[in-house]
């Protein structure tokens, strides 16, 4: 699916998985879940969970540890696909 369909996709989208001070290693399993039902999951990435590194830096390592594509990030929320 092309990036800006799925970009259009996810503009319209609630977040639906948070990644808190747990880390991203507790969604993991969560966003794999959810991306076998749907075209894309956007993530939120709550302050307790960034300490030192940046949301890019997180969301890059999230879609490492599941195995998807990484759409967009935009603020403090990722889009997966």
């Amino acid at each position: 699916m092309p990036t800006e369909e799925l970009k259009s996709k996810a503009h319209n989208a609630d977040v639906t998985v948070w990644v808190g001070k747990a880390g991203v290693e507790s969604v993991v399993d969560e966003l794999g879940d959810q991306l076998d039902t749907r075209d894309v999951v956007k993530v939120k990435f709550l302050r307790s969970s960034r300490g030192g590194t940046d949301t890019e830096e997180l969301a890059a390592d999230l879609a490492d540890r599941v195995g998807a594509s990484l759409v967009e990030t935009r603020g403090n929320t990722a889009v997966y696909h």
